[in-house]
Parts: C-alpha cells; sequence; structure tokens
C-alpha cells in the first residue's frame, strides 16, 4: 500500500510539473526557424544550439517515461510471480 502511494503521489507531481510549465511551451515552427535563421545570418549560433538541444529533450523524454514505466511494470510482475511460486498457486 504505502509503494503505491508514492507512486501515485510521482505521477501526480510530474503531472503537476507538466501542466505549470506548458504554458511556456507553446511555439510555432515557423516562429522557430525565422528566428534561427535570422541570428544564424547575423553569426550567432547560440539559439540554434539551445533550440536543438530542446528538441532532443522533447524527443527523449516520452522514452525515458516508457522506459521507466515499463521497468516499474516488470519488477512487479517478477514479484507477483514469485509469490506464485511460493505459494503453489498458479492462475489457469
Amino acid at each position: 500500500m504505502k509503494y503505491s502511494k508514492k507512486i501515485y503521489t510521482f505521477f501526480f507531481l510530474l503531472f503537476a510539473v507538466i501542466l505549470i510549465t506548458a504554458g511556456d511551451t507553446f511555439a510555432q515552427c515557423a516562429m522557430c526557424r525565422a528566428t534561427v535563421e535570422n541570428n544564424v545570418s547575423n553569426g550567432d549560433v547560440g539559439i540554434a544550439a539551445n533550440l536543438n538541444l530542446g528538441i532532443l529533450y522533447m524527443f527523449v523524454a516520452p522514452y525515458l517515461l516508457f522506459m521507466v514505466i515499463a521497468y516499474l511494470w516488470y519488477r512487479k510482475s517478477r514479484k507477483n510471480g514469485k509469490k506464485i511460486k511460493t505459494t503453489g498457486y498458479s492462475r489457469g
């Protein structure tokens, strides 16, 4: 019971942080492209590098979340498998 409460709290806090920061993430691709082209033509490549870093961050985040959920699911199913073996009870 304690374990599931911690997980629910973690996901609630994660969801709250995503909602709070979502207002700043609404941008249009055309705006980003115009900004990068303008800055690169003026010789400033800092914004382009940061934009690429942001794109990589948004690319990796869903996969990382999926891996965490898959690991927790695997660990829980393995724990349930050990319980079934020790009690001698099998489903099906």
